[in-house]
């Protein structure tokens, strides 16, 4: 390729919440992107409906929780109901663990919101440049760089970005991970959706027992915002370029309905259930749905790739200060890939649940005589088990081990560090910032011992929490940007 015409340290592919988010990582660590996205502007459809409790403190570190949450609907929404009809009574419900109520095992609650609100909030949340309308078309790896040819569509122009390292999160159809013939694993495409934006009046059905998500025999029903609008899901129909929207949604509400559906949006999508077999080529790194599409059952697909930019973004910051050898941007695979694939089988065994519910109705309704009210879920109160997945996630130096459905706090190595309020108002994780973080209950001792080539601050560990931290009364843990354990002492 000729020389490019602008260089920058990292090249962000995709404007979705994840390139967004690893924007707003970089741009703390002192790091200067530019992110391109090849669409006009911000998606104006609401896509993804869940910000969950591990995404939530990562936005609590960036100082968006609260912002976020304004713009969510109350806590009492985090619950999914499973009706025949959205007009009839439930049959079964389920509260969505750390979204519905304080969890102690964190600061934060997860939100109910729409991808369209939380997307504006991360964009004003960093400074780097962000061009609308510029799609990557081309790569090529340099000794010291990637040159990225890009396309302007509104002005038909041409431009080379020449950057230290690439982060592509340009989506399931990712072009970046296409061009450097990066091969899937995993069932590939699992059928094609519809989501069709609507108005109108549900409140005599829904107002009194609020929720996340309707399921029901005619496709899955969700409130949007707080204010109002509705989305439907439901497999494509086969004619569906003839399809009367507005009426074919009034249909589904329930036969003996009168309510017309005031349609605004109609988007076709594939739901693609795979995983990358590589999340780096050279100085291109994978992250989000180019690296791992996850069915949307669950809630698990967007959150996920947030998680996968906090690990990767300290790193990448780590190199490019000079403070960590490139290898460390190999533990970036080594620790999210076998999260990506255990992520991948619980949003699997999460289609298999709700199919179960719809499967055990059916048969009660089919069985003859009155149908019981109310279906056992084939789960226990856990929402799909996700607290464990979530918050257990743990990382070693060979492999991501899998913790299990349930939570269980643990203060080891590899661990994400467990919840513990230093002050009424300031949690362990609050301690996590743009540096590493010493907690111990005897700061004194380790600041005249201890040097570090990397950004370090130094915590008092309130003394009542060194039983839980599994340490002596000189003992330390090493907490790494990510938040998680990195070492551990038990004495001096």
């Amino acid at each position: 390729m000729p020389a490019a015409d602008a260089e920058v340290p990292v090249l962000i592919v995709g404007g979705g919440p994840i390139g967004l988010t690893a924007r707003a990582l970089l741009e703390r660590w002192g790091i200067r992107t530019l992110l391109v996205e090849k669409h006009g502007e911000l998606s104006p459809f609401p896509r993804a409906r869940l910000v969950n409790v591990r995404s939530m403190e990562i936005y609590r570190q960036l100082g968006l929780a609260a912002r976020i949450t304004a713009d969510a609907f109350a806590p009492e929404f985090g619950r999914i109901r499973f009706r025949d009809t959205l007009h009839d009574r439930d049959f079964a419900t389920a509260a969505m663990i750390g979204v519905n109520a304080p969890v102690p095992e964190s600061p934060v609650i997860g939100v109910v919101t729409s991808q369209d609100r939380l997307e504006p909030v991360l964009l004003a949340a960093a400074a780097a440049p962000v061009r609308f309308g510029a799609e990557l078309i081309e790569l090529a790896e340099e000794a010291e760089c990637v040159v990225a040819l890009l396309v302007d569509h509104r002005r038909g122009a041409e431009t080379r970005i020449r950057a230290r390292y690439v982060l592509a999160a340009d989506g399931a159809n990712s072009t970046v991970r296409q061009r450097l013939g990066i091969d899937t694993t995993g069932p590939g495409a699992m059928g094609g959706f519809t989501t069709v934006v609507f108005d109108a009046d549900l409140g005599r059905w829904c107002a009194h027992q609020p929720a996340g998500v309707y399921f029901t025999a005619h496709g899955l029903f969700a409130p949007l915002y707080p204010e109002g609008g509705w989305a439907w899901f439901v497999p494509t129909p086969e004619d569906a370029a003839r399809t009367d929207w507005p009426e074919f949604v009034s249909r589904a509400l329930g036969p003996d309905t009168d309510v017309r559906a005031d349609v605004s949006r109609v988007q076709h999508w594939v739901m693609n259930a795979f995983v990358a077999e590589r999340f780096r080529h050279g100085r291109t790194l994978l992250a989000g749905d180019a690296a791992h599409a996850i069915p949307i059952v669950g809630g698990l697909g967007m959150n996920t790739g947030i998680a996968d930019v906090h690990n990767l973004c300290w790193k990448l910051a780590g190199v490019l200060h000079g403070w960590a050898d490139p290898g460390l941007l190999d533990t970036y695979e080594t620790e999210r890939h076998p999260v990506a694939h255990r992520t991948l089988r619980q949003a699997v065994a999460n289609t298999q649940l709700m199919l179960d519910v719809q499967n055990r109705r059916r048969d009660q309704l089919q069985g003859g005589g009155a149908a019981p009210t109310e279906v056992e879920l084939p789960w226990s109160e856990r929402y799909f088990a996700q607290l464990g997945l979530v918050l257990g996630t743990t990382y070693h130096s060979d492999t991501d081990t899998d913790t299990g459905p349930d939570y269980v706090p643990a203060p080891r190595p590899g661990h994400r560090m467990p919840h513990l309020w230093l002050t009424p108002d300031r949690s362990t994780l609050d301690a996590v910032g743009e540096w590493f973080t010493l907690l111990t209950p005897d700061p004194a001792h380790w600041e005249r011992h201890l040097t570090a080539p990397w950004p370090l601050r130094i915590e008092p560990l309130p003394r009542e929490h060194t039983d839980l931290c599994e340490i002596g009364p000189h003992g330390a843990l090493l907490i790494r940007p990510d938040g998680h354990i990195g070492a551990r002492w038990r004495d001096r």
